[in-house]
């Protein structure tokens, strides 16, 4: 494959990899949202944005995160709460014809095609005062995000369009269940020059559900001292024909020294 070729899958793969965690759910009037992000949300607190489309200009809807009481269930309690005034972000009130008080308060739907079209953003959280979405207790279904109809409906599943959403578990990055990173590999050291190799990086601690990578630096920082040797090694290897050659000087002074000694005794008087 070409360099371009390899760069235009590579731009390909990326793009997948941005939209691989939104999700789309339909409702029972043909209505669709879109969520930005449904799984591994960050317990504390995390921003997704909300698309929907197709849905009644004549019946407003809350945009939730609520608990998940079964299928034909009014989802309740939602977290938030019944915020009409939408300051605390969590929820987002949709109607183009609200009851008198809630004019300046509701957003009202973008007319597409005769139908009503919403974006809005929530910021999510896995609990708050009034419900929590990992009590088994309070949320045994776990928690959805979606629709329903407003407060002038309350009996009305027809705006119901719900997705599931997981959060991350305590300790895990946003997109949880990722794998912690080592603080990088050693350097392999080069044959030629006879360098060191590097040191090798800490492994990362493992998230939940995650193995830890990393700490393989030393493995390869010891791989490069084999391939290439230490300055020791290197500096090591021509001290021994120096020496053999130090040790051949050595012998033969001394049989030099031995023959004048053996002269001088024969020539003695």
């Amino acid at each position: 494959m070409t360099a371009l070729g390899v760069v235009l899958a590579t731009g390909s793969s990326l793009s997948l990899a941005g939209t691989a965690a939104a999700a789309s759910a339909t409702g029972p009037e043909g209505q669709t949202i879109t969520v930005s992000k449904v799984d591994g949300l960050d317990p504390a607190g995390e921003t997704i944005t909300v698309h929907g489309e197709g849905y009644e200009l004549n019946k407003g809807i809350y945009v939730v995160v609520c608990v998940d009481n079964g299928a034909g269930q009014q989802p309740t309690p939602c977290l938030g709460g019944a915020d009409m005034e939408g300051g605390g972000g969590a929820s987002a009130w949709i109607s183009s014809n609200p009851p008198s008080y809630g004019e300046g308060l509701a957003t009202p739907f973008e007319e597409v095609g005769g139908k009503g079209s919403f974006d809005v953003q929530l910021s999510v959280a896995a609990r708050d005062e009034f419900t929590d979405c990992l009590d088994p207790a309070q949320a045994p279904n776990g928690c959805v995000v979606g629709t329903r109809a407003d407060h002038t409906r309350t009996a009305d599943r027809s705006a119901d369009v719900l997705l599931p959403i997981t959060f991350a578990a305590a300790g895990t990055g946003a997109d949880g269940g990722s794998s912690g990173t080592g603080g990088g590999d050693g350097a392999d050291g080069t044959g030629g020059a006879g360098g060191t190799g590097g040191a090798g990086g800490t492994g990362g601690t493992a998230g939940n559900g995650g193995a830890a990578s990393g700490g393989s630096g030393g493995q390869n920082g010891a791989a490069g001292s084999a391939a290439g040797g230490s300055d020791l090694a290197e500096t090591g290897a021509p001290i021994i024909p120096a020496a053999l050659a130090g040790l051949a000087l050595l012998g033969g002074g001394v049989v030099a020294v031995a023959a004048r000694r053996r002269s001088e005794e024969t020539n003695r008087p």
